[in-house]
């Protein structure tokens, strides 16, 4: 039995955002433990970002782009007791501002001239504690960001909008 939205009103409200969100950081890693490059604009193709290390190695791979909050960078410095964080540490592709990307779940989405799909949450690794010293990880759970896939490529540039694609009814 489908369930349309007549019947259950609420589900609308998965496709209401205030305003769309905004690029502000983008970084690529060449291989696992090599430093973040940061771009200005980066091309997304099928199977990652062009340039870093998930790039093209499983087309398929639900974790080809990674996406982290601003707003939760800030807390996860509220919770260190620093000031801020540099991106690069967190490791994460793009950093967005204006958006809650946990409401994107299971949607598609345009980034710039690039259509990405949310595939999953995108937990912290040990690593964060090595980055972010001492309660580092801990700091993270709940603000590591979702992962996606390409799935049509397009050029991502700082300022760039965060825009729902909004699902055919």
């Amino acid at each position: 039995m489908q369930i349309i939205n007549e019947e259950k009103p609420y589900l609308a409200l998965f496709n209401n955002f205030k305003h769309a969100g905004a690029v502000v950081w983008i970084g690529t890693k060449s291989k696992s433990r090599a430093p973040m490059n940061i771009h200005r604009e980066i091309h997304a193709e099928i199977g990652g970002l062009q340039g870093d290390r998930y790039h093209r190695a499983n087309p398929e791979s639900k974790r080809q782009v990674t996406l982290v909050q601003y707003e939760h960078l800030q807390s996860v410095a509220s919770f260190l007791g620093i000031s801020e964080i540099d991106p690069a540490l967190i490791r994460r592709n793009i950093v967005v501002k204006g958006i809650n990307l946990h409401a994107l779940k299971g949607k598609k989405f345009k980034i710039g001239d690039a259509i990405l799909e949310t595939t999953d949450l995108c937990y912290p690794c040990s690593r964060m504690e090595e980055n972010l010293g001492h309660g580092g990880f801990n700091a993270m759970r709940g603000h590591g960001g979702i992962t996606c896939k390409v799935i049509d490529p397009g050029l991502i540039r700082l300022g760039d909008a965060i825009e729902i694609i909004r699902d055919i009814q």
